[in-house]
């Protein structure tokens, strides 16, 4: 797990070598200030002149202001280096991301991916930043002050190596018992956020339905259980302390009663002051140094559930990935589905779609009308390849869709989707995610034939309107026609719109289909649409029943032959007279 973080180092590889080596340099001079204190004590026993004092005084000065110095370059280092990952960990997650398929999104939560981009790379900042300057000082404090120790004070330094063994074993225990509470609450965490993305994305809904309390008092739940778990993971890890503190006691119990002895006994022969000074100051260093260990394994502990989540994002393959060979070009907008049966996960027990036998002629314009699900959207998403047939075989322009690229196949099929999205900037950066060149004569064009010239004109700022994020400045009929715009910038072979003019009235949805007809003949178009009317003209029409296809002809055709088409077509004319009425 660490070898795969580690790999987001990169370009703050330096600051992170030089951050161990500065505290190296630091932990020596600070190491050696008490050995030097203890020679000047005994200069000054044994009656020295000003000169030697002030050459021990010059001496101590310019080993604290390079230990100093040391000390705050290792800072400024550490902090570059810790900083740094984290920015590559959260580009590297986020760029993966972006090559997951949706088989892969479902794996994880969105919820799930905030936090691991937040919480738990902050969690790993915070680790690495312990493990390049605290977790090298530590142990090199430890290593030098036993031996400083064990010159100044002799056989009395072994009380540290009985004291050691005791608190390893009691932060072993701390440690075994906190992991799976961490695990746990981080799992907690993704239901936490997302409770609250979901509760911020319905706002309108919750306002209206009159629930925020019932929000209040979820959201109340679910703080309250991560708060639980965290309290008891942080009452085991409180007992690093009392540890730690009965240790310094024992230690400096047993050096003020035993080197005090040994000083009066021997008349400073075995133990003189200077000594015994050091001695204990290289106490206080062991001592907080085991101490600052402990910190940092409580901080890796948690880093290393962190990191785990962080890695199972890194790590995760996407689905969909190119072929050894791919295919760079659309012949024409041809599909074909042979054979096609499909499930969104292996583990589930009946096929959205059965048994797709379906060919579509390129310039082509089909209807696609079914109940509510009936499995419509999930057909034409194997098109562009958002998923891949568990059974069969879908081709477009004569070839299986997974021989292309997918850039170049996903760049052919302009898909208009249901729930329809804008991102937060002006309208012509909205347009121009259909095609990052296109001019402002031709956005305008292709915002007529979508319909949405008429009321983009109206708007004070026109074309530069700011569009706030998710469009919710515009209504959902116009949000519609802006996607119709930004999708036919694309001119793609194909174009399949979802339902995508649902919130448009039937004069304007008959204007759209006309534009479709004339400035885009030889691109294929598939319209799913919830109206007849919407799709009675097209050169052919599916009725989806149960994800498989119950009828396909003409309007005429269906009415005749086909039941279930009959019954809708009947029902919302009858609505409509009533309405009329």
């Amino acid at each position: 797990m660490w070898r795969e973080l580690a790999k987001s180092i990169r370009e703050y590889k330096n600051a992170s070598i030089a951050t161990p080596l500065l505290v190296s340099l630091e932990v020596v001079l600070e190491c050696l200030i008490p050995f030097r204190i203890a020679g000047l004590v005994n200069q000054i026993k044994a009656g020295c002149g000003l000169s030697e004092l002030a050459g021990y005084g010059a001496g101590l000065v310019l080993m604290a202001f390079f230990s100093l110095l040391f000390g705050a370059l290792a800072g400024v280092t550490c902090a570059k280096a810790s900083c740094g990952l984290a920015k590559n960990l959260r580009k590297d997650m986020f760029y993966q991301i972006q090559k997951y398929s949706f088989e892969n999104i479902d794996r994880f939560s969105t919820s799930s991916l905030v936090t691991r981009m937040t919480t738990d790379v902050m969690n790993v900042q915070l680790a690495y930043m312990m493990i390049i300057r605290a977790a090298i000082r530590c142990p090199l404090m430890l290593a030098f002050a036993f031996v400083m120790a064990f010159v100044m004070g002799g056989k009395m330094a072994f009380i540290f190596l009985f004291v050691a063994p005791f608190l390893a074993f009691g932060l072993m225990l701390v440690i075994r018992k906190t992991m799976p509470l961490f695990w746990a609450v981080f799992r907690k965490y993704d239901r936490l956020n997302e409770s609250i993305q979901e509760n911020v994305k319905a706002m309108r809904v919750v306002k209206s339905y009159v629930r925020e309390d019932y929000e209040k008092e979820k959201f109340g739940a679910a703080a309250g259980d991560v708060c639980r778990d965290f309290t008891r993971a942080e009452r085991i890890l409180a007992l690093n302390n009392p540890m730690m503190m009965f240790c310094l006691y024992v230690v400096m119990v047993f050096v003020l009663s035993f080197g005090s002895y040994t000083i009066i006994t021997s008349r400073g022969l075995s133990l003189d002051v200077g000594q015994f000074s050091a001695l204990l100051t290289y106490s206080f260093m062991i001592l907080s140094s085991l101490m600052m260990l402990s910190m940092v394994f409580v901080m890796i502990t948690l880093a290393s559930e962190s990191g785990k989540r962080i890695v199972e994002v890194l790590k995760e393959e996407s689905t969909l990935a190119n072929p050894p060979e791919p295919v760079y070009t659309v012949s024409d907008g041809s599909i074909d589905f042979s054979g096609v049966s499909f499930k969104y996960s292996l583990q589930a027990e009946r096929m959205a779609l059965s048994g797709i036998d379906l060919h579509i002629r390129s310039g082509e314009t089909i209807g696609i009308i079914g109940g509510t699900g009936s499995s419509k959207s999930t057909l034409i998403q194997l098109i562009s390849r958002l998923y891949d047939a568990t059974e069969g075989t879908v081709r477009v322009g004569g070839l299986d869709v997974r021989a292309y690229d997918l850039k170049t196949l996903r760049n052919q099929v302009a898909v208009v989707l249901q729930k329809n999205v804008l991102f937060s900037g002006s309208v012509f950066e909205n347009l121009r995610w259909g095609n990052p060149d296109a001019t402002k004569e031709q956005m305008i064009e292709a915002c007529r034939l979508a319909q949405a010239d008429e009321f983009l004109s109206s708007l004070p700022e026109g074309y530069h309107t700011h569009v706030e994020q998710g469009g919710a400045n515009f209504s959902g009929g116009q949000k519609q026609r802006l996607c119709i715009a930004r999708a036919l910038l694309k001119k793609p072979k194909i174009l399949i719109l979802d339902d995508s003019t649902s919130a448009v009235d039937t004069h304007t949805d008959a204007g759209i289909r006309k534009a479709l007809r004339e400035f885009i003949p030889e691109t294929t178009k598939i319209i799913i649409a919830q109206r007849i009317s919407s799709v009675q003209d097209a050169d052919r029409i599916l009725v989806m029943e149960g994800g498989m296809i119950h009828g396909i002809g003409t309007h005429e055709e269906l009415m005749k032959k086909n039941e279930i088409y009959r019954e809708i077509y009947e029902s919302q004319n009858k609505a409509g007279e009533e309405d009329a009425k």
